[in-house]
């Protein structure tokens, strides 16, 4: 009787679940840039629409957890202020060091549209644009806060309204104490329900990487790029620097923490952040993240879901600003000090109209309209958005995890020892729930 031979070595999905999440997700991007790369240089359109369509499904998953992901973690962050201690406080902090990265990232937006001019010189014809058939404006942006149908909210996917409407329910379950237990606990097996579904959606990441750059890459190629060169290149310097710059040199003089150890923690989420182009899509790996940096579960319970829906240094700081220079330079429109302090207005008081969402333009449509400016500008930049994207979203979530990283060192609950030796793969299965009792006791996030 015969016997198989015995296998010689790990399975090829053995080997796969081995490899670091990080390494499969720039295993993907390289090859999704090189298919994407046969496939414009060989026209094969089989292959463009076959990258296209995986890209699609990613995103369209990480958006199906959206509202219910978004509605459960803030509900049950507010209701869990209770037992942070000096909560208010916390709150307050955390929103001061929201507004302070803001306007230091909007300066650095302004600075760089105003060294280097990316509209001058463009050579792009402005003739047959089209606003966009939905605009901001701080009417639309304040009515449209409270939604007129609870159901619509949801259905929609109006992470605005979604975000007031968890709010209300937040402070009502935290108003009504025991009598809303219930609700409170059903809020938390949701979000428990929601998150390890998106768990198994962040998996695919690397497959998404590959569908979503080869298809930009298939697409686009250089040839969108070359006339908003200096744009492009004005986006990414001014997120780079906000990224790596700004936020360590917070982190040390701040927070008085070593910046290479953020990086080293943080990096899956802000890899994740540039693929999906997703704040909320990434909140679940932005909240280990956090924690597994030293922040207590209780205060990244509150602040990371906050964040992920309201702090958006790169799409609503750095990218309106560079580019309501770029669209005035275009059409010829001198704008003056005024105008900057404008900006830097809008950019800190309704960066919430981005809503954690893929994409930026209702901030753009914002800045723009305040302004007086041409809404067709926005057409001028539509196709090169996914592009700017990645860079902006990644930006949004470093600086999301710096804020609370900053808030819980100066209120001296950082547990230090985490932060200095982070660990933890965070592509495994999201482990079981654990409360952190104070900063002394380590969380492992074994993710």
């Amino acid at each position: 009787m015969s016997t198989a031979p015995a296998p010689t070595g790990p399975s090829l999905l053995a080997t796969v679940r081995r490899t670091p999440f990080w390494a499969q997700i720039v295993g993907g991007l390289v090859l999704g840039v090189a298919l994407g790369f046969v496939a414009r240089q060989g026209d094969v359109g089989w292959l463009t629409s076959t990258l296209d369509t995986i890209g699609k499904l990613f995103v369209q998953l990480l958006k199906l957890a959206v509202p219910p992901l978004v509605f459960t973690a803030i509900v049950v962050s507010i209701a869990n202020l209770r037992n942070v201690t000096n909560a208010a406080r916390l709150a307050a902090r955390t929103l001061l060091w929201f507004l302070i990265t803001s306007l230091i990232a909007v300066s650095i937006g302004l600075a760089i549209g105003l060294l280097t001019d990316p509209g001058h010189g463009s050579n792009l014809s402005t003739s047959g644009l089209k606003a966009p058939q939905e605009s901001g404006s701080w009417v639309d942006f304040l009515t449209g806060i409270i939604p007129t149908n609870v159901v619509d909210a949801f259905l929609k996917v109006n992470v605005l309204q979604i975000v007031f409407l968890a709010v209300v329910a937040g402070v009502a379950i935290l108003k009504a104490g025991e009598k809303a237990a219930p609700v409170l606990k059903l809020s938390e097996s949701l979000l428990e329900l929601v998150q390890t579904a998106l768990w198994w959606v962040i998996r695919l990441a690397p497959l998404g990487t590959l569908g979503l750059i080869g298809k930009s890459v298939a697409e686009y190629g250089w040839n969108l790029l070359r006339p908003m060169a200096t744009f492009t290149a004005d986006i990414y310097v001014g997120c780079a620097l906000v990224l790596f710059v700004v936020y360590s040199l917070l982190l040390r003089f701040a927070a008085g923490l070593n910046p290479v150890n953020f990086f080293k923690g943080a990096w899956p989420a802000i890899q994740l952040a540039f693929v999906s182009r997703s704040s909320v899509g990434t909140l679940p790996v932005t909240r280990r993240v956090a924690e597994r940096l030293g922040v207590p579960s209780e205060y990244s319970s509150f602040a990371v879901p906050f964040a992920a829906t309201t702090k958006m240094d790169g799409c609503a700081a750095v990218y309106p600003s560079i580019a309501a220079i770029f669209v005035a330079q275009v059409y010829g429109i001198h704008l003056g000090v005024g105008d900057y302090l404008l900006i830097a207005f809008v950019s800190v008081i309704g960066s919430a109209a981005t809503a954690g969402l893929t994409g930026a333009i209702v901030m753009l449509t914002l800045t723009l309209s305040t302004l007086g400016l041409p809404l067709e500008g926005v057409g001028l930049l539509l196709a090169i958005d996914p592009i700017l994207d990645m860079m902006r979203t990644a930006t949004n979530v470093a600086g999301q995890v710096v804020t609370t990283l900053i808030v819980s060192a100066r209120e001296g609950i950082l547990d230090r020892a985490a932060y200095d030796h982070p660990t933890g793969d965070l592509a495994a299965a999201p482990a079981a729930a654990s409360v952190r009792a104070g900063a002394a006791d380590r969380v492992t996030a074994t993710v």
